[in-house]
């Protein structure tokens, strides 16, 4: 009977839930903290001033924000706040238009440069404007001066070693938030503290706890039609929520501090920033979070996107027939490339789907500094244009000041002149000296300079524009000491003067009292100089004492004598044969030279050592001789086998020496015969005349070599040559 099979019940299962991941990975998180460019969790801020320039002169005159102001620049306005945009004013309306518009607005004329000034000042009324024009030039300091104070206000609220802020132009900044965001990150959200799981960086984050975020008073971009506000957000949102409350604290900071008001663009690289911070203005703030800066760019003009207003925007729109980034966006990467080329296409394709790797440069420094003006009616002589380099001078002196010229901390290298005498133009450069201070009239005789170059090459009036320029900005050299940091005074200098060194040992000095210098004796040069050590090598030293020595005769060099006595018999012989000598005679074991017992001058010392040659050679049998034949030095010491008597200076040597003692001599003949006057020609030994030559009877008819001597020759047999017997 078979086995019946139990049977088995199971419970429905019940779904596990899952913990939900981020779709970002530990390593975003530390790269947000470097502030990589490519890191999705960037954030970026664009600071714009509004109006900027109007909100200047209300902020200075102390109106009403309320009321309607125009900057005005002669006959035209450079600003309009936004009261006075509610009546329709812009920027290319004239005065009159303004006023028949808008009777309340006030037109406040901008800061001017008055001929033979050396100060900007207010004092030009807005309606003599046209009547000063030829006289006046304006001036923008004010308005930077004003912009350094916001720019100050604005690093002031971030901390010291995570700001990266960049001024972007007068009114603008970019701020990059992402190593700030970081560590607010870590400080609220406890879970992202540690390490990653395993130790892998590519492992995704947690999702973060918070289902809506509260976006305050913040102008919040809209998702696209695929995403939803009901979507649980993720870490990029909290990083954008995160620098959205910074930049609102920093626009506070800088409203009740300075009373300006600003408006700010928050998104993921520098590009979407500055469209954003353009988008509710004035005073407002607005978010585009990654979900939707796809969904913000469609609704732009790509002109509107920074490079692309100028000759390619009207390329691109000559090629694809478009100036919508909505109607842009299908077309494919390739057909771009093929029309712009490769680089360009590749860069329009990545723009204008919101990709920007370009970096927030916290070092944007001024490369050049212009200040020019055009005339009208043109100026006809020197003195006139004298006048106005001066106002240019004075214009870019200030900003030279602001830059940290005064304090060498950043200076120009060159000085340009441009002159413009009807349709022709002319630049004149000149190097400005790196050995002196900057000044304002050290800038101004070299701009006269440059202009007086430019009459003498002739057709230089009338002119209608004068500019004048510095470029090339480098660093200056700080913590520099003049030559005077080097030299000792007073007290101190007498102090030292009193205390004279002497040399102690090798590296250290010790004060005494100052000694007369010893008189060195003989030629300090020469081939003598170059064998002493040898010969002192060859007395039977060892090496210690010839190193003692050395030490010995440099000390002997650098002091002088302790008893005060100069040019005695035994220094001179010491210092002879230290000089010129073959040997140093210091050794009670060494033979002593006769002259020692004989005191004599040093010339007569010499001879005695090195008498002088003699001029012909020597017999060939005192030659042979030298070797055979017993001699005996001056102190009577007779040589063992294994010594050498010197014939020449009477030296007793080891016979190993013997080769290199000679030739010692034979470099002492050719440098006196080098120094010494030319020996007269020796005159020719006259020739035997050879008798006629014989007739070759019974030759072989073979013939001798051209140009050699008859075998029966009987020439005179010269010095030297002998005969050879022949066996």
């Amino acid at each position: 009977m078979a086995e019946s099979s139990p049977n088995f019940f199971s419970s429905p299962a019940t779904p596990r839930r899952t913990k939900r991941k981020s779709r970002f990975t530990y390593k975003n998180l530390s790269t947000l903290a470097h502030s990589a460019p490519n890191c999705p969790l960037r954030v970026i801020a664009h600071i714009d001033l509004d109006a900027f320039y109007a909100q200047c002169e209300t902020v200075r005159l102390g109106i009403d924000p309320t009321k309607p102001l125009a900057v005005q620049q002669w006959q035209g306005l450079i600003a309009i706040n936004y009261p006075a945009r509610a009546f329709g004013l812009t920027r290319h309306v004239t005065i009159t238009e303004a006023k028949e518009k808008c009777p309340e607005i006030i037109c406040q004329h901008v800061a001017t440069w008055k001929e033979g000034d050396v100060k900007w000042t207010y004092d030009l009324d807005g309606g003599d404007a046209a009547k000063e024009i030829a006289t006046r030039k304006v001036s923008l300091d004010p308005y930077r001066i004003q912009s350094r104070r916001i720019l100050a206000c604005i690093k002031d609220c971030l901390p010291a070693d995570k700001q990266r802020v960049e001024k972007a132009s007068i009114d603008e900044v970019f701020i990059d938030l992402s190593a700030q965001v970081h560590a607010l990150l870590l400080e609220r959200y406890s879970e992202l503290r540690g390490p990653a799981p395993y130790d892998d960086p590519t492992e995704p984050l947690p999702r973060p706890p918070s289902t809506a975020l509260d976006w305050a008073a913040d102008a919040l971009v809209d998702l696209d039609a695929t995403q939803s506000e009901e979507d649980h957000p993720d870490w990029d949102d909290i990083c954008t929520l995160l620098a959205s409350e910074i930049v609102r604290d920093v626009r506070q900071r800088i409203f009740d501090d300075l009373h300006y008001t600003c408006s700010a663009g928050l998104a993921r690289n520098k590009m979407v920033a500055k469209l954003g911070s353009a988008h509710k203005k004035p005073n407002g703030q607005t978010v585009i979070r990654n979900r939707a800066v796809q969904h913000f760019l469609s609704s732009f003009k790509f002109t509107k996107i920074r490079n692309l207003g100028g000759k390619l925007g009207d390329e691109i729109v000559a090629a694809f027939s478009t100036e919508l980034v909505s109607e842009l966006l299908p077309v494919p990467i390739e057909q771009l490339k093929k029309q712009l080329g490769d680089d360009t296409g590749a860069w329009l394709y990545g723009i204008i789907r919101g990709e920007d790797l370009s970096e927030v440069n916290p070092r944007t420094q001024i490369k050049s500094m212009l200040s020019a003006k055009s005339f009208r009616p043109s100026i006809n002589s020197f003195e006139v244009a004298c006048k106005w380099l001066q106002i240019f001078v004075a214009d870019i002196f200030s900003r030279l000041v602001e830059e940290g010229v005064l304090e060498n901390k950043r200076r120009p290298k060159t000085i340009n002149l441009h002159h413009r005498q009807g349709a022709q133009t002319r630049s004149k450069q000149a190097p400005i000296p790196m050995g002196r201070q900057i000044t304002e009239d050290g800038l101004c005789e070299l701009a006269r300079n440059l202009l007086a170059q430019v009459i003498v090459d002739g057709r230089a009036w009338p002119c209608a524009n004068l500019s004048l320029s510095v470029g090339g900005f480098e660093d200056g050299v700080t913590n520099n000491k003049g030559i005077g940091g080097f030299l000792v005074h007073g007290e101190e200098a007498k102090a030292l003067r009193d205390q004279p060194l002497r040399v102690k040992s090798r590296g250290t000095r010790e004060k005494t009292e100052p000694k007369a210098k010893k008189r060195k004796v003989g030629d300090s040069g020469g081939i003598t100089r170059f064998f002493g050590g040898l010969e002192r090598q060859e007395s039977g030293n060892s090496e210690l004492d010839r190193v003692a020595d050395d030490e010995e005769t440099k000390m002997d060099e650098l002091q002088p004598d302790l008893n005060g006595a100069e040019g005695d018999e035994e220094d001179d012989l010491y210092a002879a044969s230290e000089g010129e000598g073959p040997a140093k005679v210091h050794d009670a074991a060494r033979p002593q030279h006769p002259s020692q017992d004989h005191p004599a001058s040093s010339q007569s010392l010499i001879d005695q050592l090195y008498p002088p040659e003699p001029d012909e050679d020597p017999p060939d049998d005192e030659e042979q001789g030298d070797d055979n034949h017993d001699e005996t030095n001056a102190d009577g010491v007779q040589p063992s086998a294994d010594d050498y008597m010197c014939t020449r200076c009477q030296t007793l040597l080891a016979q190993a020496n013997k080769a290199e003692h000679e030739d010692f001599h034979f470099a002492q003949d050719l440098q006196e015969e080098a120094s010494s006057p030319p020996r007269p020609p020796r005159k020719p030994v006259p020739l035997a005349k050879a008798p006629p030559r014989p007739p070759n009877v019974g030759s072989t008819g073979k013939g001798r070599g051209r140009g050699r001597p008859p075998a029966s020759s009987t020439l005179g047999q010269e010095r030297g040559q002998r005969k050879l017997a022949f066996g």
